[in-house]
């Protein structure tokens, strides 16, 4: 009877834990049949399994942790029994069937259905007077997590859409009595950020320059552009993430990174950039940004992000960068010495954009300014070069026509 193992999920990705099952004990399952979903440092993703036969034990529960090579379920490749008799018809409701099949719906099938069905109310029996009011439960993880808790789901709100309860909100509602503490796990993605960002800090000498820049010029192309074609819109970060890739050529060594002794610069822009979701801090790749447009990253950088945030990217489109940008004016502050996406050896941020005084051929106006950051690997390069590409990449912000020459 063959134990079907947690796969190497690929990039390094040592465990997963286990969001839902899709089969149950007694179900029949084909070749390549999703069996269950698992969250890895990564993404959520689903796992086939690789034979066929009837499924005979699960070896974790929803919640559990389990490491790559560790059983995820049993299968009997056996041909699974005929069952005759008028018990057997009075329950399925016909005569020779298969376990799991028959001309109703299978008791797999029923089960899979109830656990897939919206939850409309919270866990346990309804009073007298009914359910209790409608819960937004759609994880039976998150409904797992809450009863472990002790939590009762119709006192906390849900952060997901249409106030779905997510696991986010059963960990910031878990607190001790005695304290009023709040205590959320370090699981997940918001691991992967910790043990990335902490590495990053250990074994990178890092070191930040910044500038303000004269945004004016860039508000104006951006909307003489959306002006032209508003069908096909592009964004503030595409024309920023496009002006980066400019600016490499000129400065390769920040989007290189270390092997051992040597310095590795490779012949293409894999563009990461930061997204925020509910699952944490990720950061979507682009790759060969450097072959796109500037409509062409804008596309890109709104469908990874979508995309991010619905929890539907894998690992490999979320690993691989060779430089990460981030918008940090998004968040309504100036700038950010921010930690290197480590094995990268650069980041640069944008800050919001805010009227400013700003002094142009000895006059003073107001103007759209903006801080742009750099944070850098000093084992890679010296400030000279840091110092050139941020300027360089200030220069195209504030007069983005210069850029046309090196495009």
């Amino acid at each position: 009877m063959p134990d079907f193992l947690l796969p190497d999920l690929g990039e390094g990705l040592e465990e997963a834990e286990i969001i839902e099952w899709r089969v149950e004990v007694g179900d029949q399952v084909t070749i390549d049949q999703a069996v269950v979903e698992v969250e890895t440092a990564k993404a959520a993703v689903e796992v086939p399994v690789p034979f066929a036969g009837t499924v005979t034990a699960l070896h974790a529960d929803p919640g559990a942790t389990v490491a790559v090579g560790q059983p995820l379920v049993s299968v009997d490749p056996a041909p699974p029994a005929v069952t005759t008799g008028p018990a057997r018809e009075a329950e399925e409701g016909s005569g020779n069937v298969l376990i799991g099949y028959g001309t109703r719906a299978s008791t797999g099938a029923r089960r899979r259905q109830a656990r897939r069905r919206p939850q409309n109310h919270p866990e346990g029996p309804a009073g007298p007077s009914g359910p209790a009011g409608p819960v937004r439960v759609i994880s039976p993880l998150v409904r797992k997590l809450a009863r472990d808790a002790g939590l009762d789901l119709t006192a906390i709100n849900g952060s997901g859409p249409a106030g779905v309860i997510r696991r986010a909100d059963i960990e910031q509602a878990v607190s001790r009595p005695e304290t009023g503490d709040t205590r959320v796990p370090l699981r997940g993605v918001r691991r992967a950020v910790a043990d990335k960002l902490t590495r990053s800090r250990r074994e990178i000498p890092e070191a930040t320059v910044w500038v303000d820049a004269d945004a004016t010029g860039l508000l104006a192309t951006r909307a003489a552009l959306n002006t032209k074609t508003p069908e096909q819109p592009v964004s503030l970060l595409a024309l920023f993430a496009r002006f980066t890739v400019l600016a490499l050529r000129g400065y390769p060594e920040l989007n290189a990174h270390l092997d051992g002794d040597e310095i590795v610069i490779p012949g293409h822009v894999h563009l990461g950039f930061a997204a925020q979701t509910d699952r944490g801090l990720v950061v979507p790749v682009v790759r060969d940004a450097h072959q796109l447009s500037a409509r062409d990253l804008s596309a890109a950088l709104t469908s990874r992000t979508a995309a991010a945030r619905a929890g539907q990217l894998g690992p490999a489109e979320l690993t691989g960068g060779t430089i990460t940008i981030n918008n940090y004016g998004v968040f309504g502050v100036d700038g950010s010495a921010a930690i290197i996406n480590h094995p990268e050896v650069a980041i640069i941020g944008l800050g919001r954009i805010i009227d400013r005084p700003w002094v142009i051929d000895g006059q003073l106006a107001v103007r759209k300014i903006t801080e742009l950051t750099l944070a850098f690997d000093h084992r890679v390069c010296d400030g000279g070069t840091a110092g050139g590409f941020l300027r360089q990449l200030a220069d195209y912000i504030e007069d983005p026509v210069t850029a046309l020459g090196d495009l």
